[in-house]
């Protein structure tokens, strides 16, 4: 089993040196979801919500999310984010499995540096979701976050991630 990079050999927390480390291309993808009422996703799709665009505001503020990584997990190394771009998909009844409605979230983060960028597209991918739930929650506040995680990474001494599904 592979250890853990961000305890010492005291066990505290700390910051790994990637000092040494060469730059490489990296890419992370993520995605989230975030379920509600029909009739929240038929407010969002018209352009009905009361605090105006949810999925342009969910956009922008993944990105933005993505570029405060560092600020919000502690022991996330500041990047210079060279790709950030985020999708939201509704997804109407029928189109799931579980036949839940909502928001499909898609994130895809990019950096030229010495450690990897999946924190960044999962933390663009959680905070567009719960931008949808702020815009909305005056109508639906039994939304449900859903499904965060990473779908791929590449770059860096482990190469391509992809995730399997079962």
């Amino acid at each position: 089993m592979a250890e853990l990079t961000h305890i010492d050999e005291q066990g505290d927390v700390r910051m790994v040196d990637v000092s040494q480390k060469a730059d490489t291309e990296r890419v992370a993808i993520a995605e989230g979801f975030i379920a509600m009422h029909p009739e929240t996703l038929e407010l969002i799709t018209t352009g009905q919500a009361a605090k105006g665009d949810v999925l342009a505001c969910a956009r922008v503020a993944g990105v933005m999310a993505a570029k405060k990584t560092s600020d919000l997990i502690p022991m996330c190394h500041p990047l210079n984010i060279t790709k950030a771009k985020v999708e939201c998909t509704p997804v109407e009844a029928g189109q799931r499995v579980d036949g839940r409605v909502g928001i499909h979230v898609c994130t895809t983060c990019g950096v030229t540096g010495k450690t990897g960028i999946e924190m960044e597209a999962l933390t663009a991918a959680s905070i567009a979701c719960l931008t949808v739930y702020d815009m909305c929650k005056a109508v639906d506040r039994g939304m449900e976050i859903m499904d965060v995680r990473l779908l791929r990474k590449d770059g860096g001494k482990t190469g391509l991630w992809l995730r399997e599904e079962a």
